[in-house]
């Protein structure tokens, strides 16, 4: 009898703590993101207001780009230097670049450096084309409707030990208007700051799922929070 009545708690009770553990992953990614809001702030100050581009040349065997320095190499392997990545100046050593609710422990998860190194993907459409100039933060039509950080993942079938046979889950840096690369990992969700600071919980484009892993509900953003342009 009181096996059964254990038992029976349980039951009740493992429902709740995953509830309680989804939401404080959720808070904790509401968090993250609004620090990461504000260095982008701090960044346009500092730089007339000019968005950083997503990649630069390659320097040290390896790229850099946004979130910092990554070495080329094997698949979880690879050296990371989140130092030079445009916003460390504005957040240092603060763990904020690392959602909770990512996955990094699961089996179908696959690192690409030797550590975690960033769980959010910039609006790729903020960064610069090729020899052509900055964007503007200061001329965005749209601020509060213009996507800045997101939530972000991505299905890898084309890397060891991912294959087509064997797709794995992977940090992704940029979102944008044509590619699954948000991840709606908060209750079917995908969190996101905006050029104006604010965050919002935004939903997937209906049809865009990647279903090569559909568990992780990994899709696109709304085109019209993205584009830095009214079509």
């Amino acid at each position: 009898m009181v096996v059964a009545v254990i038992g029976l708690l349980t039951a009740l009770l493992l429902p709740a703590l995953a509830r309680a553990r989804a939401a404080a992953a959720r808070i904790q990614c509401v968090g993250n993101l609004h620090q990461l809001g504000l260095a982008g702030q701090l960044y346009w100050d500092d730089h007339g207001g000019r968005a950083f581009s997503y990649r630069g040349p390659p320097t040290n065997a390896g790229d850099l780009y946004w979130f910092g320095w990554l070495e080329r190499g094997l698949e979880g392997q690879r050296s990371f230097d989140r130092a030079q990545g445009a916003l460390y100046p504005y957040l240092g050593s603060d763990p904020v670049a690392l959602c909770p609710a990512l996955g990094y422990a699961l089996r179908d998860f696959k690192r690409k450096a030797t550590g975690a190194a960033f769980g959010y993907g910039y609006n790729l459409h903020l960064s610069p084309l090729p020899n052509t100039p900055p964007t503007l933060i200061t001329a965005l039509p749209r601020p509060s409707g213009t996507v800045f950080l997101a939530d972000a993942a991505q299905v890898n079938t084309f890397q060891w030990p991912a294959s087509p046979e064997n797709p794995m889950l992977e940090e992704f840096y940029y979102v944008n208007t044509t590619e699954p690369t948000a991840h709606f990992r908060h209750g079917h969700r995908a969190n996101a700051v905006f050029v104006d600071g604010h965050i919002g919980a935004e939903t997937a484009v209906a049809g865009s799922w990647d279903e090569r892993l559909p568990r992780h509900r990994v899709a696109r953003l709304r085109p019209t929070i993205l584009r830095t342009v009214d079509p």
